[in-house]
Order: C-alpha cells, then sequence, then structure tokens
C-alpha cells in the first residue's frame, strides 16, 4: 500500500510536469497622480481661477470687516458719551452684524470648495477616460496609479512610469482645445 501512494504520487508529478503551463506577460505602468495633477495645465488653470476668485470674494469681505471695525471703535469712544441704552442697543447689532460676517467667511469658503470641487472631479473623470483610450492605445494591461492620495502601488521599477508621458497627453489635449496655461501676474507690492 505504501509503495501504491509513491507511485501515485510519482505519476501525478510527471503529468504535471507534462502539460504546459501557459504563461501571458502583461504589459503594466503607472502614473503618479500627485504629478499629474500638479504639472497639468488644465488643473493649473482651474487651481488659478479659484485663487483669483478666492481672492476678490476676500477682498469684498475684507472691505466689509474693515467698516465693522471701525464701526466697533466708534462704539468703544461713544458709549460712555450716548448712555448704557444705546450702548447695549448697538453692542446687539455690533454683534449680529460681527455674527453675520462670520456666516459670510464660512459661505465663501464652502461655495468656492463645492465649485472647485466639481470642477475637479470633472477633470479627473475625464484623466480616467483619456488614460483608458491611451493604455488601449499603447497595449497596456494595467495602469495603476500612486500618488500621496491613495497610492495604488507599493512599488514599482521606474522604468514602469509614464507619468511624464500622460501629462504631455493631457496638456496637449488641453492645449488643442484652446486652452492655454495663464502666466501668474506679478503680486504689487
Amino acid at each position: 500500500m505504501k509503495k501504491t501512494a509513491i507511485l501515485f504520487a510519482f505519476a501525478i508529478a510527471i503529468i504535471s510536469c507534462n502539460k504546459a503551463i501557459e504563461t501571458k506577460e502583461f504589459k503594466t505602468a503607472f502614473v503618479d497622480t500627485s504629478k499629474l495633477m500638479d504639472e497639468s495645465v488644465e488643473a493649473k488653470d482651474i487651481g488659478a481661477k479659484y485663487k483669483e476668485k478666492s481672492k476678490v470674494m476676500g477682498n469684498q469681505l475684507e472691505a466689509e470687516v474693515a467698516r465693522f471695525k471701525s464701526e466697533a471703535a466708534s462704539f468703544k469712544q461713544n458709549a460712555q458719551a450716548n448712555g448704557q441704552a444705546w450702548a447695549q442697543q448697538k453692542g446687539a447689532e455690533l454683534s449680529q452684524r460681527e455674527q453675520q460676517l462670520n456666516y459670510a467667511q464660512q459661505a465663501m469658503l464652502q461655495q468656492l470648495q463645492q465649485e472647485s470641487g466639481a470642477e475637479v472631479d470633472s477633470l479627473v473623470i475625464g484623466y480616467r477616460k483619456m488614460l483608458k483610450e491611451y493604455g488601449k492605445e499603447k497595449g497596456y494591461d494595467y495602469i495603476f496609479g500612486s500618488g500621496d492620495a491613495a497610492p495604488s502601488i507599493l512599488y514599482s521599477k521606474e522604468s514602469y512610469d509614464i507619468t511624464k508621458e500622460v501629462i504631455k497627453m493631457v496638456n496637449d489635449k488641453y492645449k488643442a482645445a484652446g486652452k492655454k496655461e495663464e502666466t501668474p501676474k506679478e503680486e504689487k507690492k
């Protein structure tokens, strides 16, 4: 019985060796998504657009804050001269106005985050479509993403990095659509 078990194991080993094992090599690459978003002209344009919009909205809010501070300083000077009843009423008005300014600031920030988030999400969806087409065109089996946010690669050879090619592709496509990177204006000192 021991001999039968040994012969059976030996027969299985021989049969296993005789079968051709089919292996296929996969063409893989990865894109550093952090670099893609940092170096993409379209992503830079979106960032510049919302930086400028934030600056404009912030300037408007700053003017309101300056008026509020002026009124608050005036309140302190006039409080004793106009009496306690006036001071309480004016103090309540100023407190309410301060709260409104805080709400306005929060609403502005939330609006900017929602608008820019929607554009960036749309950009990412577009890049995924482009990468899918690029992968098919170049014959890749897999294209992985790496970067700071949620990397899907723990290690890869640098020779598999196609980030520069992808950045060039997305920038060329963006420029072909009639868009171009805005050159930052020098800030006045």
